[in-house]
């Protein structure tokens, strides 16, 4: 089993959580309108990008006043409703009918052309991310940390437009790597910080103690060290971080070791004593003990689950 990205001191969060829960981009998606439209999703286990090419269009979500977007600008989108509209006064129909059988959608001309992706990611992993992630997120074209997102989506709007040979291939990968810069843009050059997991990477002092327990997750982490990475008292470091994270230092430890230990049984790595050991608990029968407890079932069950899974696919 390789746990590499959990037991490197140089190793980011972000890329960490990223790689082990499987995210990639599943689904890439045009649409091309004039006139009067208004589309409207429903909220799906995934996150999703939608960034303008040409003109301009309203992006709605619960709670949220209407956004204008214009060409240039990405946001990302977390598990939630949304819908996409020439005015958000018109009346919303149903976009997702629309794509059932396609991934382009024309209505009634080109002045404003945009693209979507879906990101998914391994079975049973989404939570971890998704529930710590604000519901939408905005990387305006003139943004400071924008350059990479603006250069990367030039290129995936000319590899979609091509259409040559490995296209398919090319935008998948673009479009990852698109997500990625967006997410960074979002922590590194916003002007509001972000709430939950991304403003607690952007923090200094969060930031440092988030880097140690991904950078080495089998550790004895307590409270105590931690708060001493971060530079702070043990109260206020506990306190900060719950309200950043959503949840205690050591249950975000707890929650990220046992998440690592199901994607890995979902992929085959059914050395359970050993998986035990590398994710740093004391015993076989403590972390089985501690997985059932998160999960409902047992290491052992999960991975005759993913065995029998992997056996009917083809």
């Amino acid at each position: 089993m390789n746990l590499s990205q959990s037991s490197n001191p140089r190793t980011d969060p972000l890329s960490d959580v990223l790689t082990i829960l499987g995210a990639k981009v599943t689904r890439l998606t045009r649409l091309e309108a004039a006139g009067q439209w208004a589309l409207t999703f429903p909220a799906l286990d995934r996150l999703k990008f939608v960034a303008l090419l040409r003109g301009t269009c309203w992006l709605m979500t619960p709670g949220r006043d209407p956004q204008l977007l214009s060409a240039g600008d990405v946001c990302l989108i977390g598990r939630t409703t949304y819908a996409v509209a020439s005015d958000p006064e018109i009346r919303l129909i149903d976009g997702r009918s629309l794509y059932d059988s396609c991934d382009v959608v024309r209505l009634g001309g080109d002045d404003t052309i945009g693209i979507g992706g879906t990101v998914s990611f391994s079975p049973g992993n989404a939570d971890f991310l998704l529930d710590m992630l604000p519901n939408f997120l905005l990387v305006p074209r003139l943004s400071a940390a924008s350059d990479a997102v603006t250069t990367i989506l030039a290129l995936l709007n000319g590899e979609i437009e091509r259409g040559a040979t490995g296209s398919q291939l090319v935008s998948a990968r673009l479009a990852d790597i698109l997500v990625v810069e967006a997410i960074r843009a979002c922590t590194e050059g916003a002007q509001d910080v972000p709430t939950g997991w991304l403003g607690a990477l952007s923090d200094l002092r969060l930031g440092r103690a988030l880097r140690a327990i991904h950078g080495d997750i089998a550790q004895p982490w307590t409270v105590a060290r931690l708060a001493s990475m971060a530079g702070m008292s043990r109260a206020a470091f506990s306190a900060l971080f719950t309200r950043r994270v959503g949840q205690p230092p050591l249950g975000y430890v707890r929650a990220w070791r046992l998440t690592i230990a199901r994607a890995a049984l979902a992929r085959g790595d059914a050395d359970i004593a050993r998986l035990a050991n590398q994710l740093g608990y004391t015993s076989q029968s403590a972390f089985t003990h501690a997985f059932r407890c998160a999960f409902g079932t047992s290491p052992k069950a999960a991975a005759a689950a993913a065995t029998i899974s992997a056996g009917y696919s083809f």
